[in-house]
Parts: structure tokens; sequence; C-alpha cells
């Protein structure tokens, strides 16, 4: 996951994967967990190969399958969020812990660089809608692609 912009708010923190599992009841076993912290300490977006690669350097006995296993079993539980991301690299889905408050993603379609914003209008945003339509917002995304600072220099 890419770092935030210095100009946007701080965001939301992230779950703690492992210790929500545990909170749930589901088995935690060793190629799970590995998974697990793998996500959890990841520093950009990553799709499910890019994953794999990082979960394998932990443990050489965790296969592809496995990783979309666990991302489907944390995705179907609210955990982590699955993102296209403007389809940057093609038809890759991009993967990361869910926070407690929605954010925007600003990706660039010059360097492929994902920044984070969290910004009150869209909080704003999500109220107004549950007020107006009567409808309970669990979770919002937006996405704007563009040119990023450095690329535009």
């Amino acid at each position: 996951m890419s770092e935030p912009s210095p100009l946007a708010p701080a965001l939301a923190q992230r779950l703690d994967l492992a210790q929500e599992m545990k909170r749930r009841g589901v088995r935690l076993t060793r190629q799970r967990a590995a998974v697990l912290a793998a996500i959890q300490q990841a520093t950009r977006h990553l799709d499910a190969e890019s994953l794999w690669r990082l979960v394998r350097a932990r443990d050489a006995t965790v296969n592809l399958a496995t990783v979309y296993r666990t991302l489907g079993m944390l995705k179907k539980m609210g955990l982590v969020d699955e993102l296209d991301l403007m389809h940057l690299e093609g038809e890759k889905h991009f993967y990361e812990v869910s926070r407690s408050q929605s954010h925007l993603h600003l990706a660039c379609f010059e360097c492929g660089k994902i920044e984070e914003y969290q910004t009150e209008q869209f909080l704003k945003l999500q109220a107004e809608v549950e007020s107006v339509c009567g409808f309970t917002v669990k979770t919002g995304r937006l996405e704007f692609g563009g040119v990023c600072r450095t690329c535009r220099k």
C-alpha cells in the first residue's frame, strides 16, 4: 500500500487480522498466519500473486491456492477489501486490510502509484446518503485516476 500524501489527514487504523480471526473463533493455521502477517505488514496494495511471493519468503509450503482461499475468507468476513484500482494493471485486483473509516484511492496512470486519502467531506457524503436515502453505509469506496505530483514534474 502506498503511503498517504503529506496533505492527507491520518487514515483510520487498520484491523489486526490475527486478533480478529481469533476473536471470531477461526482456526489460525501456520499457513494462514503467514498470509495474515504478509498482508498486515504490507506497505502497498498487493495483488494475490504479489502477496503469495511475500508469503513464500516466510513459509515455502504456502501455495497460491491457499492465498486465494484465505483472501476469500477474509473478504467474506469483511476483514480485507478487494479493489480494482482503476484497472492499472489490467484485470488485477488488489487487497488491503479493512479500516474503521472509508478512504479514497488516487491511482497514477503514469507510474501506477496508489495514494490513500481521507477527508471529512467523504465521511459527510456517507452520512448524507444514510440520512437522505435511509441506507446504512457499511463501507465506501471512491477512486480517482490521474497523474501524481511526482509524474507531473
